[in-house]
């Protein structure tokens, strides 16, 4: 995590997401029963510092579970491993309970314990599923409910329109493709690292620059939206009418 900060920041965000997050340890969460291990609060906390380093940005509990859910849903697609406990196990075990079965057939043990507790809580969570139906053997089945919780949980959380607007633009279709680029500069999709953390930042809620008075005469606020409505940027390119 300490060596991310001596690469760009745009390389440094696609290797946490697709590599040094979750996936790092996707083989173990779905193999092993450690929904009750206190590694992932810890690993979940170097992945959030990680994050601010990487944008030079602060992240506040609600900003961070925005940037933990999937990039279709408004987020970066950074996952917390403590809410991929759950789904990776139950699809693992129950893909495997036949097998299992005729392990332990000829055993005292004739259930697997860790199953049965963690499809309670899982149960309790998010509803009972229905006897009729087989158990899914597919994790997005089980990670979708606890996706849309922690989505309402952001939305809950937004009291401004201006935010509530912000969000919704952010889980539309196609707004978060750039952060699936690979920053090849030769084809125009390198971006600097302000470019990484203002894109970040907007995309999240996150203080974009100190309050002040643009040039413009107008009040720009810390989430730095002025600038995309400034006829005086300096970003801003004349084109022929």
């Amino acid at each position: 995590m300490d060596r991310l900060s001596l690469l760009s920041a745009q390389d440094a965000l696609l290797l946490l997401q697709v590599s040094f997050s979750a996936p790092r340890i996707q083989h173990l969460l779905r193999c092993s029963p450690s929904v009750d291990n206190a590694a992932l609060d810890l690993f979940d906390g170097h992945l959030r510092l990680a994050l601010s380093r990487i944008t030079n940005i602060s992240l506040s509990d609600t900003q961070w579970l925005q940037a933990s859910l999937p990039i279709k849903h408004g987020g970066l697609g950074i996952r917390q491993v403590r809410s991929l406990a759950l789904p990776a196990f139950l699809p693992s075990a129950a893909s495997t309970s036949d097998l299992q079965s005729q392990i332990l057939l000829a055993s005292a043990c004739t259930s697997d314990t860790h199953f049965d507790t963690y499809l309670a809580d899982w149960q309790g969570a998010h509803g009972p599923l229905s006897p009729s139906d087989p158990l899914p053997v597919k994790q997005s089945v089980w990670d979708k409910p606890g996706i849309l919780s922690s989505r309402t949980t952001v939305e809950s959380a937004i009291s401004d329109s201006c935010h509530k607007a912000r969000f919704l633009a952010a889980a539309a279709p196609h707004s978060g493709d750039w952060l699936l680029a690979l920053p090849v500069a030769s084809c125009g999709l390198w971006l600097t690292d302000e470019a990484v953390r203002v894109a970040v930042a907007l995309r999240l809620g996150c203080s974009v620059c100190v309050a002040h008075t643009c040039r413009c005469r107008a009040l720009v606020y810390a989430q730095g939206i002025h600038g995309s409505v400034c006829k005086q940027a300096p970003s801003r390119i004349a084109r022929p009418s």
